[in-house]
């Protein structure tokens, strides 16, 4: 995820992960206040990270 995300100039930082499965992360970059940066978000990282790791709950971005 992280080389796509580079690619457009932005970049994640993992945070913290909670034992009830939530995922939390800094945004970086060109994605510190795009406007599409909440459906990147849900779209390609929430969904992703839930497709390999099936534990994980959420995924929120903190600035």
């Amino acid at each position: 995820m992280r080389p796509t995300i580079q690619a457009d100039g932005g970049d994640l930082e993992l945070v913290d992960v909670s034992e009830d499965g939530d995922v939390v992360v800094r945004l970086h970059g060109a994605c510190v206040g795009c406007p599409s940066s909440t459906l990147t978000l849900r779209t390609g990282i929430e969904r992703n990270l839930q497709v390999h790791v099936p534990e994980v709950r959420s995924v929120r971005a903190i600035e």
